[in-house]
């Protein structure tokens, strides 16, 4: 049985490349927040 959401391709789009691509584009949204907090929160026990 061929499977149309396989994990290889869907429609035209490889989602393994899209994986490889996103894992080597730098930091996301949630780990700009985090860091963001850590830096405030160690910039105002400085002070």
């Amino acid at each position: 049985m061929n499977n149309p959401f396989s994990t290889k391709k869907y429609s035209t789009t490889n989602v393994d490349e899209v994986k490889r691509l996103n894992a080597n584009s730098g930091l996301s949204y949630n780990e700009v927040k985090l860091l963001l907090a850590k830096s405030y929160q160690e910039e105002k026990q400085q002070k």
